[in-house]
């Protein structure tokens, strides 16, 4: 959970490094909220605005720690729009995402890891 509340703290932070751990628990934690608010909408035979408002509400979040991900894998933030590319997009950025982080200082700033 600290992870999730430490990247919202970071709300519209696009420079420096985040790990892997801090990324994906933060992806975690968005489809478990998601889903709850879907499944509590659907009970409730609300429209689907709940999961909507959520999505827009943790947009520039996502954005922020999406960039701090390509950056701790030593890539430009300018990655991030591959991912508009049907299907081949959203694969190598998966692949982009889930690489281990560059083991010494980058451009970007200095391991997290260290």
């Amino acid at each position: 959970m600290s992870w999730y509340i430490e990247v919202l703290k970071k709300y519209a932070v696009f420079t420096g490094r985040a790990r892997r751990t801090e990324y994906w628990m933060f992806v975690l934690f968005n489809i478990i909220i998601a889903g709850i608010l879907g499944f509590v909408e659907g009970l409730a035979g609300g429209p689907g605005i709940l999961v909507n408002v959520y999505s827009l509400a943790v947009l520039i979040p996502s954005l922020a720690v999406g960039v701090r991900r390509l950056h701790d894998t030593g890539r430009s933030g300018w990655w991030l729009l591959i991912g508009l590319v049907p299907l081949v997009g959203a694969i190598v950025l998966l692949i982009f995402m889930v690489q281990d982080s560059s083991p010494d200082a980058n451009p970007y700033g200095p391991n997290p890891k260290a």
